[in-house]
């Protein structure tokens, strides 16, 4: 099996075992319990024959982890990129568990993806990657049982590609129900208003409220931002519509950086043209690595894994770490970081605005409804501040970090179910 490991060289797998066991201690956790969640309850892995442009036919491996349903069906995001692999999707997969009952959602954790290289890849040959990838998962997924959505290498078409095989693959109800089998959707076959920019709607929700809870302004706050996709790009952006300056932008194409604040949308249009950051002309390019020394008050790393190292925890000036992606500290980090007093915003808090509004598409695909913008927005804020407060809150009553505080609240609420369900048989 390959291993996803961390820059530290813990494998990502242990990275959020350690995390979970971590609070497991705290509150001191029903051993039974704790033995349950130490490993996810399926774990499907398919190959499956794609017919490429060319006429050659590839084999890809893809994979679809089902950590826990207890509270709900899966959930959980498809990813395609080079580096997925069994370790890592494990982890994603616990870590949506945690994430979804932290929210108060009625559902369970699960993740899947492809080994594969996208940008090599035609839309063409997505699409069959995408319909072959869904027929070989079969009944595994279902929108009563496993709900996908988008992730790292896939977006709203591959969602469409994903429901529409499922619908042609069943008959009756379930042909009319399969709009709910995936979230993250274009508008136009089912998606929800406030989607795309979920994740980092909710990750400036989340620098909102901490920063009222400090006695600052969000407008007199200079925000630092690692990554540049979908949920960097929106935070950003989000972020100065809000009146804060985004002072770096780090992605894996380069860095610029601008103290007097970067205009985002002009960023975009320049990557979009360029494929790059660097050369921007509202701003510096500095060296990629340069990007962790920038002064700052707010740090979003909202890229992959594994980015905010024990040595760049050393070097950073930001006050708080408000984490977008999935994974983005290592545990080394962790400890360096509260040494230098830099508080954490985990990311099953944090970046959690992209399942609570999945919640919100599933709900209305299944009650055949559509909301408005900011029905959306106003029900995303209502349960990201009460996951925020409750976090804080057992932060404060078990005298420990903010990370092991929201594990706290999610396993509180996993615990009880179990203990009132039981085992069966």
């Amino acid at each position: 099996m390959t291993t996803t490991t961390t820059h530290e060289g813990e494998s990502l797998y242990a990275a959020a075992r350690s995390q979970f066991l971590k609070a497991a201690e705290v509150m001191n956790l029903d051993p039974a319990v704790r033995q349950i969640l130490e490993h996810p309850k399926n774990e499907i892995c398919v190959n499956f024959p794609v017919r490429m442009d060319n006429g050659e036919i590839r084999v890809f491996r893809g994979y679809r982890i089902q950590h826990s349903n207890i509270l709900g069906p899966y959930k959980g995001g498809i990813r395609y990129a080079p580096e997925v692999n069994l370790d890592e999707v494990k982890a994603l997969a616990a870590w949506m568990t945690f994430k979804t009952a932290l929210a108060g959602l009625p559902y369970g954790g699960a993740k899947g993806g492809i080994t594969c290289k996208p940008s090599e890849m035609s839309l063409d040959e997505q699409m069959r990657l995408t319909r072959r990838f869904t027929h070989a998962l079969g009944s595994n997924i279902g929108p009563d049982s496993d709900i996908p959505a988008p992730d790292i290498g896939t977006n709203s078409r591959h969602m469409v590609w994903m429901f529409d095989t499922f619908a042609n693959s069943h008959g009756g109800s379930d042909r009319n129900r399969a709009k709910a089998l995936v979230t993250g959707k274009s508008l136009a076959c089912g998606g929800s208003e406030g989607r795309e920019k979920a994740t980092g709607q909710g990750v400036c929700y989340i620098i909102e409220r901490w920063a009222t809870n400090a006695g600052l302004k969000p407008s007199s706050l200079s925000v630092a931002v690692q990554g540049f996709g979908n949920v960097g790009y929106h935070a950003a952006l989000i972020a100065s519509e809000m009146g804060m300056k985004v002072v770096a932008v780090h992605d894996h194409t380069g860095c610029v950086a601008n103290a007097a604040g970067l205009d985002v949308q002009a960023l975009k249009k320049h990557q979009d043209a360029t494929r790059t950051l660097n050369g921007f002309s509202g701003g510096e390019t500095i060296a990629p690595e340069s990007f962790w020394d920038q002064a700052c008050d707010v740090l979003v790393p909202a890229a992959i894994e594994n980015q905010l190292t024990s040595a760049r925890a050393r070097r950073i000036k930001a006050k708080v770490v408000v984490e977008g992606a999935n994974g983005p500290t290592t545990r080394e980090a962790d400890v360096v970081l509260a040494e230098r007093g830099i508080t954490v915003i985990p990311d099953i808090l944090a970046n959690s605005g992209g399942v609570i509004v999945s919640f919100f598409e599933w709900l209305q695909n299944r009650n055949c409804e559509h909301w408005e913008l900011e029905t959306v927005d106003a029900r995303l804020l209502d349960l990201i501040t009460k996951a925020y407060d409750k976090t804080l809150d057992r932060a404060k009553r078990y005298k420990t970090d903010v990370r092991t505080g929201a594990y706290v609240v999610a396993l509180e609420r996993i615990a009880q179910a179990y203990a009132e369900r039981g085992i069966f048989p």
